[in-house]
């Protein structure tokens, strides 16, 4: 490399080192659970997605296993070659099924699927107007489509009223959001959001990686919390390493969409498939999570539990229905302090610092899990506790 090269990209590194947000890996032995070993460390972990404990669930493990001896490791080709298996293509059957659309379409990750939709649906003459705290795959993809960006105020539909009514006349308009928003844990005002889609003719796509398979009767996520369907919520994201504990991603919708997406999307053409196995060991995640009652009963009482927990701290937080709880701190220094505080005492908790949130709003994100159980989010209280009692950051 050049030393210019170098120079400035050393001098990227110290402002990153110097401003309290330097991130590095740790590494995890063994499956994602609660309990594990991070970094060589004995820890109960309270940061993954794992939302209803199926990443190591045994019969997700079986169907990947029984599938890698059917169809090995690579699918080898893109979807559109001969990539896309019969495990593929009745994970997208079950999907549809799950979200109650009329075709699915599956991807290699979220980011490849927004990715898609946006370039697929959007161009330079329309208008797409985002929730400010939107995922950044959203934020990237409406990007590279080169459409306008109109970003309302977070989850005010007023302001997007104001947004739509001032917006040019010409070309389409879409409505984005997240359903879950994976960094403060509330949801979307979905019911008002659609309202509006329908008053503007817009068209209203949701990100839901964090709400599907948690809320709703059956797992549906933010659009079944809110009982609304394919009339209202057209466009459908969703992830699968997240709830559903496996990796992946899908797009749902109508005939149509999936088809438009299929001939025209450039990440679903120019991409290999995931592996037959990861989609088989899918499809078993999606039929335990559509039947997973018990799981979410369970997660919302140790919500519950939490809740109470950091009310008795003193400690704002969202309202205990989703699985993210953030706790905010206001410095990076001193989110990082208290995060490495509880990892001391056994405890894996993120401290999530600018750019990923504002200036003053660095956290701590306690994401629970159906594995978790009582005593340990008794004990990560009780940790919390001490750590904040005890720091001075």
């Amino acid at each position: 490399m050049s030393d210019s090269l170098e120079r400035t990209l050393e001098q990227r590194l110290s402002a990153a080192r110097d401003s309290g947000r330097w991130r590095r890996t740790r590494v995890l032995d063994g499956p994602q659970r609660p309990e594990q070993i991070i970094d060589g460390y004995h820890m109960v972990a309270f940061c993954s997605n794992d939302y209803l404990g199926l990443a190591a669930d045994p019969a997700v493990v079986a169907a990947a296993r029984e599938a890698l001896d059917y169809y090995g490791v690579g699918a080898g080709a893109a979807h559109l070659i001969n990539g896309h298996t019969r495990a593929h293509e009745e994970l997208e059957q079950a999907l549809a099924h799950f979200t109650g659309r009329e075709r699915v379409l599956v991807f290699s990750t979220g980011y490849m699927a927004n990715l898609a939709l946006m370039q697929a649906l959007v161009g330079r003459h329309d208008t797409v107007f985002e929730d400010r705290l939107n995922h950044a795959s959203l934020i990237d993809a409406v990007r590279l489509s080169g459409a306008r960006s109109q970003r309302y105020r977070h989850a005010e539909p007023q302001h997007l009223r104001e947004r739509l009514n001032k917006a040019p006349a010409t070309g389409h308009r879409m409505i984005v959001t997240d359903g879950v928003f994976s960094m403060d844990g509330d949801i979307a005002p979905l019911p008002e959001l659609a309202a509006l889609a329908r008053e503007f003719d817009a068209w209203l796509m949701v990100d839901d990686a964090h709400g599907l398979s948690v809320l709703g009767d059956t797992g549906g996520g933010s659009c079944q919390h809110f009982g609304l369907g394919s009339g209202e919520v057209p466009v459908l994201m969703g992830t699968l390493g997240k709830g559903f504990g496996t990796a992946g991603a899908f797009v749902a919708g109508s005939e149509r969409l999936i088809e438009t997406l299929i001939q025209t999307a450039r990440p679903y053409i120019y991409t290999t498939a995931m592996p037959a196995a990861l989609a088989a060991a899918t499809l078993a995640s999606v039929r335990i999570a559509e039947a997973a009652g018990e799981r979410r009963e369970h997660l919302q009482h140790l919500l519950r539990r939490l809740g109470e927990g950091l009310d008795r701290l003193g400690l704002p937080h969202p309202p205990p229905v989703t699985p993210i709880q953030p706790v905010t701190l206001g410095t990076a220094a001193r989110a990082s302090a208290v995060a490495e505080r509880l990892f001391k005492a056994g405890f894996l908790v993120p401290a999530i610092r600018p750019p990923t949130v504002p200036e003053g709003e660095a956290r701590l994100r306690i994401t629970l899990s159906a594995a978790h159980t009582e005593a340990q989010v008794d004990a990560l209280l009780r940790a919390l506790e001490h750590a904040l009692g005890t720091t001075t950051a």
